[in-house]
């Protein structure tokens, strides 16, 4: 199935005809476009040219007002595929990539794309100006190894952008926890879709709130903050960006 023919599909399993809306716009990662809007909801906004998101068109536009020398910079995105992929791809002379197998060990290599796990990255201490993802970490079992790790990974001065969910609550609440290779659930289980593994596929270990600031700071980070601007600036959708700088 075409890449094209995958996001009409899903478009029209989430459409809310009541919540249709359209308008022309400037896409941070592919230029003079439109955004469609299906439903309310970040996933339910996109852009008709490269059929990003409103979380995706959040983070690009914290990458394309932040770092004007994003094109010189080495950097490292936790996917191998999609909308923010394929801008990195063209705009960065050095770009590293992965995605999570759970029959691989890291630093495999399935075809062109390398396997890595958050929480233990096969990759030297800083490596990169730049570490970015979407919607990985509230998937990891363990969040602070992987945001310590990430933070190995950059260079002094380098920043991880990144998004989840994150919800109006002051605290980040589990949901559940994976002890010697079981999974122990606090709250009923919820799955989120996985570009690869599909759709509800994706345990959900996590419900962060404010407090992933000082996550990322116990973890080493000189400095954590969430850019609101972009949360709702596509037809009403868009997304907080976590901003993490060594």
């Amino acid at each position: 199935m075409s890449d094209l023919r995958h996001r009409l599909r899903y478009a029209f399993s989430i459409l809310r005809p009541a919540e249709l809306a359209a308008r022309p716009a400037r896409c941070p990662m592919c230029g003079l476009s439109a955004l469609l809007r299906v439903a309310r909801s970040p996933i339910g906004v996109r852009c008709l040219r490269c059929g990003a998101s409103a979380i995706t068109l959040a983070i690009a536009s914290v990458l394309t007002a932040d770092r004007p020398g994003l094109r010189g910079e080495r950097v490292y995105e936790l996917s191998s595929r999609g909308p923010l992929f394929e801008f990195l791809r063209r705009e960065v002379a050095r770009l590293s990539f992965s995605e999570y197998f759970e029959d691989m060990p890291p630093g495999a290599m399935r075809g062109d794309v390398q396997c890595q796990d958050v929480q233990h990255l096969t990759h030297a201490d800083a490596s990169f100006d730049l570490v970015t993802s979407t919607e990985v970490f509230e998937h990891v079992p363990d969040d602070r190894r992987g945001f310590a790790e990430i933070r190995r990974v950059l260079r002094p001065g380098g920043a991880f952008v990144f998004t989840v969910p994150i919800s109006e609550a002051a605290a980040t609440v589990e949901r559940a926890a994976l002890d010697d290779g079981r999974v122990r659930y606090m709250l009923p289980p919820e799955y989120h879709d996985d570009r690869i593994k599909g759709r509800g596929t994706v345990l959900v270990y996590r419900d962060y709130g404010a407090d992933i600031v000082d996550r990322l700071r116990e973890a080493g980070f000189r400095s954590a903050r969430i850019d609101r601007r972009w949360q709702r600036a596509f037809l009403g959708e868009g997304a907080r960006v976590v901003i993490a700088v060594v």
